[in-house]
């Protein structure tokens, strides 16, 4: 998917909500679990009571492939399910040398057919670079993230006084445009947000920790605003386990409305729609 369609599904959804497709085996509702494909079923069922809500769908890679063979299958068979004009997120994490990063990038955007892939850039240019080769397609880079451990390495200083995730953002905004690359920037750390937008500002932002993290839509939107709205802001637990019970979709749904209805407020005052 192009920026340009990007934001227009942004304009015309009225949302810059991504639903997280966190499928927990020992979460979804129990009457699932007698269907042939669970992961499936409820990721369809919620994938349907949100589209019209929403402008980008992200699994995350981790609760597919732990269940091997069959987890793969319903990813495949849920990136398939989604409407064409959503934005498509394989919350991978990848980060390895060029050669692999190859075969990473042929998984996800030749076979899987996803629009972007979350990437660790810690092993460098060759790590992300691969991805890049790839029309239309965009690679997620972790910039400022929203768990506690981010406190471990990104806010290390050098000798300069830069932070590590302010060296991250300066050096791979020269491997690719806004065309092709985000970042992630979580939305618990609003503090950070306005510092990561002074750095690339004409880049879009993949925020997850809204919700159930607690993060703040209304400060993201303050800090990480651009003119095209520029924020991709992801929502998991709270839209999909709204109910366990039978009416999981309907109250994912509702949470969904919720949510967008608070974006397009936001989308109004800023002069985008």
């Amino acid at each position: 998917m192009t920026r340009e369609k990007l934001i227009q599904e942004i304009k015309s959804t009225k949302s810059f909500l991504c639903v997280g497709l966190d499928t927990d085996m020992d979460r979804i509702p129990k009457h699932l679990l007698d269907t042939e494909d669970p992961i499936f079923e409820f990721n369809k069922a919620i994938i349907d009571a949100t589209k019209d809500h929403c402008v980008a769908y992200k699994p995350n890679i981790a609760f597919y492939e732990c269940l091997g063979p069959k987890g793969w299958e319903s990813l495949k068979k849920t990136i398939d399910y989604i409407p064409k004009n959503k934005f498509t997120i394989a919350d991978a994490k990848r980060g390895d040398i060029g050669n692999t990063s190859r075969y990473y990038a042929k998984t996800f955007f030749e076979y899987m057919d996803f629009d972007a892939v979350t990437i660790a850039p810690y092993m460098g240019e060759d790590s992300i670079t691969p991805f890049l080769e790839y029309k239309d397609k965009w690679v997620i880079v972790l910039a400022l993230t929203s768990n506690k451990g981010a406190l471990d390495f990104q806010f290390m200083t050098d000798l300069s006084g830069e932070k590590l995730y302010e060296n991250v953002l300066k050096k791979t905004s020269k491997w690719g445009s806004a065309e092709q690359l985000m970042y992630v920037v979580g939305a618990t750390r609003s503090e950070g947000i306005q510092s990561v937008r002074n750095i690339v500002p004409n880049y879009f932002f993949l925020v997850p920790g809204i919700g159930a993290q607690g993060g703040s839509l209304n400060d993201t939107a303050q800090y990480g605003w651009n003119d095209d709205c520029g924020l991709l802001v992801n929502s998991s637990r709270g839209i999909l386990y709204a109910s366990e019970g039978e009416d999981f979709a309907s109250k994912a749904q509702e949470k969904a409305i919720e949510v967008q209805q608070e974006m397009e407020v936001i989308l109004k005052d800023k002069g985008l729609i």
